[in-house]
């Protein structure tokens, strides 16, 4: 005979067995974290168990609190209310575009998988994702931007954006498409030109990060993996973990560079034209492995993804390996340190302030996989000889309080030459201007 209260249900068995595996992948606590920041970081052992170490920041709202600047700078809520920004770009006249959309399509495969995407999604916002562009206006240019228009809607999952003369160029997860665009324009006038199809099967990566060459004939396009560690087997990553260049007028596309498990955000460098990316590294093989990274996008390379990582260290979990491929791995130029989710990245201007006018602004996501959450914040790497130099800089914080609780995630990053950083919460859902208060 069945006990009254005993309920056996298979829903009530998995949510128990649920919260079991929860509880135990909270239990215990970090390594120190090694210094992982610069082009050699300290990489530990990689370490396995049951279950990664899985702790997301609880979300709550920012009420009278807001994110944290250094002395000598503001910053202020341009746009809230929205759904899901991710990228912006700021258009010639000074307007912005923000991408706002909510991707993927994929399906747990393991136990692990189901708990990774609840542990997730207590993270993340509970707005369902807009799939279209806002575009914002200061007409007087006090800092406060008083139009808000819709400037395209019905797309997929866009975010990456790049504007090359009258050509607007957007990147949804399945497709890459073009508008036609005139200068003050507020809305599209006609529906968007599709340049290629984009790989969008299963999409457990399904960010399409967006760049154009200096002469605007090339875009560059980083698809992210469709997996961890290929446990999908390689079919699924066919053309993935990788940037394309693609063809602004014929779509024709060809690999660029390949290996990078998930390349989040790409960027020109002025005067060089050279195509830096931000990258999300693998898990599951300890808290502090591996390092996210920042590199300079060389023609042709191979970054490691999936036989190894920071060059030759193998990844063991990989079958079967290839040696030739690890021996041809090179390393990325800057570790940002393991998990932190780099999402976003700009070079700055001179406008931004001397300590922040060379170099790149940084919007680290945070992370999921740790015990002691990382990441979180917005960094400031600068450069010297046109390259990484010295350890990163806090330059916006304050979205993980003192309390543990996220107040929200900064996504993209853009610098607006007329001297403010542009970061979009995709937490809070709302966009952050970041200006200096007096000449620095």
């Amino acid at each position: 005979m069945k006990h009254p209260y005993l309920n056996t249900s298979p829903r009530l068995h998995t949510f128990a067995f649920l919260i079991f595996v929860v509880f135990l992948s909270a239990c215990g606590s970090d390594d120190p974290a090694p210094d992982q920041a610069g082009p050699e970081p300290t990489l530990p052992e990689p370490s396995r168990g049951l279950l990664p170490a899985m702790t997301i920041a609880e979300p709550a709202p920012w009420g009278d609190h807001k994110p944290i600047v250094p002395q000598g700078y503001t910053i202020s809520a341009i746009a809230t209310d929205l759904k899901v920004p991710r990228q912006t770009l700021v258009l010639p006249n000074g307007d912005i575009l923000i991408s706002e959309g909510k991707g993927g399509n994929v399906s747990p495969m393991k136990p692990k998988d189901l708990i990774a995407g609840y542990i997730k999604a207590k993270g993340t916002t509970s707005v369902k994702g807009g799939d279209r562009l806002t575009l914002l206006r200061d007409a007087d240019g006090d800092g406060v931007y008083e139009m808000r228009t819709i400037f395209a809607d019905k797309l997929n999952a866009p975010y990456g954006l790049a504007l090359v003369e009258n050509k607007l160029y957007v990147a949804n997860q399945d497709a890459l498409v073009r508008f036609n665009y005139r200068e003050g324009q507020t809305q599209a006038s006609e529906p968007p030109v599709k340049i290629t199809d984009l790989p969008s099967m299963i999409n457990h990566h399904w960010t399409k990060a967006l760049a154009a060459s200096p002469d605007g004939r090339f875009l560059y396009v980083g698809i992210g993996s469709n997996s961890n560690i290929t446990e999908r087997g390689m079919l699924a990553e066919v053309d993935r973990a990788m940037i394309w260049e693609v063809n602004a007028e014929t779509g024709a596309h060809r690999p660029y560079a390949t290996g990078l498990r998930n390349p989040t955000a790409l960027t020109i460098q002025p005067g060089s034209g050279q195509l830096w990316a931000v990258v999300n590294e693998r898990d599951e093989i300890g808290p502090n492995l591996v390092p996210d990274y920042l590199t300079a996008v060389r023609e042709g390379a191979f970054y490691g993804w999936p036989y190894s990582y920071w060059g030759q260290h193998v990844d063991d979990r990989v079958r079967p390996q290839d040696p030739q491929k690890v021996a041809s791995a090179i390393k990325p130029d800057y570790a940002l340190g393991s998990h932190v989710a780099a999402l976003g990245l700009d070079f700055s201007e001179v406008s931004m302030g001397a300590k922040f006018s060379e170099g790149v602004f940084i919007g680290e996501h945070g992370s999921w996989n740790r015990n002691n959450p990382v990441g979180y914040k917005v960094v400031f790497v600068s450069f010297r000889d046109g390259r990484p130099d010295g350890p990163p800089i806090d330059f916006v914080t304050g979205f993980l309080g003192a309390d543990g609780k996220a107040r929200g995630r900064p996504v993209g990053v853009t610098v607006d030459p007329r001297g403010a950083l542009i970061v979009a919460d995709d937490l809070a859902n709302t966009i952050w201007r970041v200006t200096p208060t007096a000449p620095r």
